[in-house]
């Protein structure tokens, strides 16, 4: 790796840890909403349909603007958002006539942010001179499983220590962490995606390309086969299974994110000596039977494993795939790694609310719910079958 850009990964490493607080600290405060505002658990779907449908909207908007202001400026404004939603969660709920309303109006914020940094992480990091780009793509994500892991491990350790009530003191200390990593990206070398002279495909001809849909699907279905479990695990494993939250969280969201980021810097390590196809297909071979392992197996203890090795499962799938259209499509440029994280995100926000929803209509049966939802991992097999077939032929 080219010791001048050492930095710039380092700083898209702490980006996406940015991007792991603004997913998965507020769902660690659901039951916390439903008890203190009396905000029912159809509406707190809303926040999950909400963050990451705002982030959808940016991920499509982005591909127009993004080119024009420069990576360097837009980072700046995604760590920016990031850091006045997390500000504003505590602030506005109580300085607002309806909680609610409050929860939303921070959630847009720091959900624009989160948007911005899912289509430029990955292209930064991209753009740097390395070696094995496949390695430090799954290197890269994994960054997003552990700060997952932290967000989950030091809420629970707080909210032990100084209880639950002053969760408002946690968002503003998160907030840290994306104002440090604006400044540093106004200092750190970022490298130009295309080659001098080269022009990037346009949105219409990503459209027309086959391998670009099959990808894309493959993005949708990756960031709902992981999101369905992980924005619920807290929950499920608290009402769903009558256990405590401190338990439900650690043995829940934390164990899952754990194993997401195990397998991914498994990948980032020895992702030279595996065909990245075939990992990819197992992995969501193990994805699908954890899905029916956490719905129709009645065992407490079964149902939890099973929410764990569902994130070792999910763990190849986004980045792998970034790394798959990288090869396959590399003229694909800004509007591809937009297109890709705004059909992640459909999947993100699709994936859990459809859970939100089943669950709901079935007497709040999680259970039913995310049975519901392993659609997406058998969509996950059924792409990477095909891209195989596409590189064989």
């Amino acid at each position: 790796m080219d010791q001048t850009y050492r930095k710039t990964i380092t700083a898209c490493f702490v980006g996406y840890i940015v991007q792991a607080v603004v997913n998965n600290f507020i769902p660690l405060l659901f039951l916390t909403f439903q008890r203190t505002y009396g905000i029912p658990l159809s509406k707190i779907t809303l926040l999950i349909t909400l963050n990451f449908g705002v982030q959808l909207v940016v991920d499509l908007l982005s591909a127009g603007f993004v080119d024009r202001i420069g990576y360097r400026a837009a980072m700046v404004m995604a760590h920016g958002f990031a850091v006045a939603g997390l500000i504003c969660l505590p602030l506005l709920p109580e300085a607002l006539p309806d909680p609610f309303a409050g929860i939303l109006c921070a959630v847009i914020l720091y959900a624009v942010g989160g948007g911005l940094l899912e289509v430029l992480v990955s292209p930064v990091v991209e753009a740097c001179p390395s070696e094995h780009k496949e390695k430090t793509m799954s290197m890269l994500h994994s960054f997003y499983c552990w700060g997952h892991v932290g967000v989950v491990a030091l809420s629970t350790v707080f909210f032990r220590v100084f209880g639950i009530d002053n969760w408002k003191v946690l968002a503003l200390i998160w907030a840290v962490i994306p104002l440090g990593n604006m400044i540093a990206f106004l200092r750190v070398p970022i490298a130009s995606l295309a080659e001098e002279g080269e022009k990037g495909y346009s949105i219409g001809e990503l459209l027309g390309n086959r391998l670009f849909w099959v990808l894309l699907v493959m993005m949708i279905s990756a960031g709902a086969s992981e999101q369905a479990v992980s924005q619920w695990a807290s929950a499920f494993a608290e009402k769903g299974l009558g256990i405590s939250k401190t338990a439900g969280d650690l043995a829940g969201p934390m164990a899952f994110a754990v194993l997401m980021g195990t397998s991914r810097a498994f990948y980032g390590k020895y992702g030279d000596r595996i065909r990245l196809d075939s990992f990819m297909g197992y992995s969501s071979m193990l994805c699908i039977a954890s899905y029916l392992c956490i719905s129709l197996v009645p065992s407490p203890l079964l149902s939890l494993l099973a929410c764990s090795v569902c994130g070792l499962s999910v763990g190849i799938m986004w980045p792998g795939t970034f790394s798959k259209a990288s090869s396959a499509l590399k003229r694909g440029g800004t509007a591809m790694f937009a297109l890709l994280a705004l059909g992640g995100d459909v999947g993100c926000s699709g994936g859990p609310t459809l859970v939100g929803l089943v669950s709901g209509a079935c007497g709040d049966n999680l259970r039913l719910g995310i049975l519901a939802g392993i659609a997406f991992p058998v969509l996950l097999l059924l792409g990477s079958l095909i891209c195989r077939r596409e590189e064989r032929g």
